[in-house]
């Protein structure tokens, strides 16, 4: 019941972080600094830039109007957020300016304070965040429990509808939530139909609008659906409605500015601390998604699915957030929108995943979308103002609902902290936004504090043996009741402990092992056992081993690891024993025909680790023994076959019995390479008797009827078929095969030695891959990297239909009890593709091998971003290991296909 850490031996990599100007980071760490770097425009940004400016002007006016703040101050903070917060701020294409989430502090703060005031706490908070930037702190940000963000986020949303729900009645919103809900039964008797008819026009071409369908609607969505909803509503208003209450932009001359902030100063210091908190968090998720959907771009992923075109440029690569700097711009352009009287700045979701979406390559579309907004405020007052101030209301509103995902509702209830983002919006509608975070952060702790304690121990008695259930966590709080629990089994019995949990504490561990050591030296016998029913045990000799015993491969090997004395411990027992160990090699990087030697790399590899052990691998000391030899193969395999039975053995000895004695039963055949960098058991996660297995060079499978002396792979198909009764076949061929790079270079003059005797097997393939009958294998989201790697997928497809043509696979697969797989493996990215169901039964045209990823029921983003496009759904982002499958049409152009007529050019043999 050690716990034992894996050990790396590979020191280089730890000992001092990477280098500024070697161009490697860390996630959200700040980017090498980049040489005559300049602001550039692209005719991409400059598309980009105007479909942002679409958005953000309703936006911002509806926002003003949700805040009752001036209405010039939603155009000034948009216009500060585009400009100082794109030339400054650390996330290229993030678009900053007024947001949802600052909606209810902002109009609470005004309600109390006044908008004068208000303007001076945006500048403290503005302060404090180029405060917390240049302190590198922006980090910590990220901390924040998902669960408290989405409640967070959610409470603001329900605040933000309910108080726009009274400017679409034509009413004025109540000072908080609370007080907006009871009044709405009032507020409904007493409303004029302008207004609320105005809204639900809004809120139908918003809704309406991403989904129109045909070649007119594909073009007419080009324009933002908030600017459509907007525009349609006022020209409807203009004409049905024309004494609607509408936008009033006052003069720019009575424009107000901040003052010395009056009032308690813990109140201010408070308020200033609320509009940092929810500014900051929001703006620094906003930036991870914004990375997110910048990477899913780059790796040719939309939001529609669509796989990009074989032949189309490929996506700009941008920038990752440098967090700390995106902290700075924000408060710089906090400290300017307060100054100039506009509202509090924060990086938007909307307008980020617009500019994202629209193709923005830089920092010149934000700063030119806040460029536009600023000449519109100037030219464009006599249009604006003929906005219903209902239509912004209902954008606004609609925006407030989004905010309350049913996504994240159903993630938070899968982990099981439904509580506290429910306890996280009860406190924001309730009492504002800092009050429920810090309600939400409380249960939070009190949800971890009780998952922590509460501990369930059950014991049942089966007929002379116990078994002992512990549920739940093992610490120092549970202690007394699992040493009375097991005080109550019979001593010298035998128990089986199940231990359900991942985490036990020293006086937890202290209490089962003295307990264990007592009933096994009165001739008892104890088993700890998982949840699963799996055995949790170790031999005696392997107490102190931090080997993994399943998968003892040179890696993982213990047999460097140093003892008190210094010297590796296998060398030590070698040189006490007279055997002719010594320090374990690490694997050549190389093992093509260009490589050095076996023998060269060996020793090469040995001195490395002599010294880094700092030992010369031989005795300085007169009278001493003999110095410790490097190790040969034979020692390496008998080294090999030590770690074997030492680790492992005495884990899998009851399995292989129990196999040794019933048969072997596995349920797949594999072909696959000899190469030695292919380990089936481990890339398929398989132990003993679970796949019958054949290696050979090319996993080539010859074809019936070939020449005598190919008898090998045909008998183990027939013998795994109609003896084993296997229910799949897998043929798994990997980069940098060694016989496809020989294929591609036959030539007539060749040898006819036995290596080409048995690669002419594979010549179909070849032929198949330079056929234009044939359209070529490809991997999902990308194409193929060169013409040994297109080789190498078209021969695992010919290869199947080889396997096709036996008649012990014929037979069952007519039968329906025999599936055929394709698989391919990139050894130097450690990635699986399978071949797609329809290509591997040979009833489909597209040969696509799509990427394995982790399936991780559990595993989701905790932040999502939002496309006002799409106002009934948030765009999720997953996990950067989560990749959608791209499939490139058939007879789409290849790598060697310029001409995208879909029929392959022939290569030279």
């Amino acid at each position: 019941m050690s716990a034992c850490v894996r050990i790396r031996h590979d020191h280089t990599a730890h000992t001092s972080p990477p280098s500024r100007a070697s161009g490697i980071k860390r996630p959200h760490s700040p980017p090498p600094p980049r040489r005559g770097g300049r602001f550039r425009l692209a005719g991409a940004d400059l598309s980009a830039s105007i479909t942002v400016f679409l958005i953000a002007v309703p936006m911002s006016l509806g926002l003003a109007v949700a805040m009752d703040a001036p209405l010039e101050a939603g155009l000034i903070s948009a216009a500060v957020g585009g400009i100082v917060a794109g030339l400054l701020g650390g996330t290229p294409l993030q678009v900053s300016g007024p947001s949802a989430g600052l909606t209810v502090v902002t109009a609470e703060l005004i309600q109390i304070y006044g908008w004068r005031t208000t303007c001076a706490i945006t500048i403290g908070a503005g302060l404090l965040q180029i405060l917390l930037g240049s302190l590198r702190a922006a980090r910590g940000a990220l901390a924040v429990s998902p669960a408290i963000v989405h409640g967070t986020l959610a409470g603001i949303g329900v605040a933000i509808a309910l108080a726009q729900l009274h400017i679409v009645l034509g009413a004025s919103p109540q000072s908080s939530a609370a007080a907006n809900a009871p009044a709405l039964p009032e507020q409904l008797g007493r409303t004029s139909p302008a207004g609320p008819l105005i809204g639900a026009l809004t809120i139908a071409v918003l809704v309406v609008w991403p989904r129109l369908p045909g070649r007119i609607g594909r073009a007419v969505r080009r324009l933002p659906a908030a600017l459509a909803s907007v525009a349609i509503a006022t020209a409807v208003a203009a004409v049905a409605a024309p004494g609607i209450t509408r936008v009033d932009l006052p003069s720019w001359r009575s424009h107000a500015l901040p003052e010395l902030p009056q009032g308690p100063v813990l109140a201010l210091a408070t308020a200033v601390l609320t509009v940092l908190l929810v500014a900051s968090l929001e703006s620094l998720l906003a930036a991870v998604a914004v990375d997110k959907l910048t990477a899913d771009r780059a790796g040719g992923r939309t939001a529609d699915s669509s796989p990009p075109a074989p032949d189309a440029p490929a996506a700009p690569r941008v920038q990752r957030s440098d967090l700390d700097r995106e902290l700075r711009g924000q408060g710089i352009a906090n400290v300017l929108t307060g100054l100039l009287g506009g509202l509090p700045v924060s990086g938007g979701a909307v307008r980020s995943s617009a500019n994202v979406r629209a193709g923005a390559t830089g920092r010149a579309a934000t700063v030119l979308h806040g460029v536009w907004v600023l000449l519109a405020a100037g030219l464009l007052v006599t249009a604006l103002e003929w906005i219903p101030l209902a239509a912004l209301a209902a954008l606004v509103m609609v925006v407030g609902f989004q905010m309350v995902n049913y996504a994240h509702i159903r993630n938070v209830h899968k982990h099981r902290e439904f509580l506290v983002y429910g306890a996280t919006i009860t406190g924001v509608v309730l009492f504002g936004v800092l009050e429920g975070v810090a309600i939400g952060i409380a249960v939070a702790v009190a949800v971890a504090l009780h998952r922590l304690a509460r501990t369930r121990i059950t014991v049942t008695d089966q007929g002379g043996q116990h078994l002992v259930v512990v549920r739940g966590q093992l610490t120092f709080l549970a202690v007394p009741r699992l040493s009375r629990a097991l005080g109550q089994l019979p001593r010298g019995g035998d128990a089986v402990v199940e231990l359900d949990g991942f985490f036990m504490d020293h006086a937890a561990y202290e209490t089962i092992q003295d307990w264990s050591d007592a009933q096994t030296a009165q001739g008892g016998h104890v088993v700890f056992t998982g949840r699963s029913g799996g055995r949790i045990a170790e031999p005696a000799s392997a107490a102190h081993s931090c080997c993994r015993p399943w998968t003892p491969w040179r890696n993982h090997h213990c047999h460097d690891r140093p003892d008190r004395s210094g010297q590796p411990v296998d060398a030590r027992r070698a040189a006490a024993t007279g055997a002719a160990f010594a320090l374990e090699e690490n694997p050549r990087a190389d093992q093509g025909p260009a490589g050095s030697s076996g023998a060269e790399a060996d020793a090469r590899a040995v001195d490395a680790a002599d010294a880094a052990a700092g030992s010369t691998g031989r005795s300085d000391t007169p009278g001493d023994g003999a110095a410790v030899p490097r190790r040969t193969g034979a020692h390496r395999l008998a080294s090999g076959l030590s770690s074997f039975q030492r680790n492992t053995a005495p884990l899998v000895r009851d399995e292989l019995a129990r196999l040794a004695r019933e048969g072997q039963r596995p349920s797949q055949l594999f072909i696959t390479c000899a190469d030695s960098r292919l380990v089936t058991s481990m890339i398929t996660a398989s132990g003993p008797g679970d796949l019958f297995t054949v290696r050979n060079v090319g996993n080539l499978v010859p074809p019936p009827g070939a020449e005598a002396g190919d008898d090998s792979v045909g008998a183990a198909i027939e013998y795994a078929v109609d003896v084993l009764k296997v229910e799949s076949i897998t043929v798994c061929g990997h980069s940098g095969c060694g016989a496809m790079q020989a294929l591609m270079g036959t030539r007539p003059d060749t040898p006819r030695t036995s290596l080409w005797r048995w690669l002419r097997h594979g010549l179909p393939s070849l032929e198949r891959m330079t056929s234009r009958h044939h359209a070529w294998a490809r991997i999902s989201g990308r194409l193929p990297a060169d013409e040994v790697e297109q080789l190498c997928l078209t021969n695992v497809v010919q290869q199947l239909d080889h396997l096709r043509a036996h008649e012990s696979v014929a037979r069952r697969l007519a039968e329906g009890a025999l599936q055929l797989h394709g698989m391919y493996f990139h050894v130097g990215e450690a990635q699986a593709y399978l071949l797609a169901e329809g290509a591997s039964a040979g009833s489909g045209v597209d040969e696509v091998f799509d990427r394995v990823g982790p399936c991780d029921p559990n595993h989701s983003h905790p932040y999502d971003i939002t496309d006002l496009s799409d106002p009934t759904s948030l765009t999720a982002l997953g996990d950067p290991g989560d990749h959608a499958a791209v499939s490139v049409p058939t007879g789409a152009a290849g790598p060697a296909d310029p001409t995208g007529s879909g029929e392959l050019e022939r290569t030279s043999a």
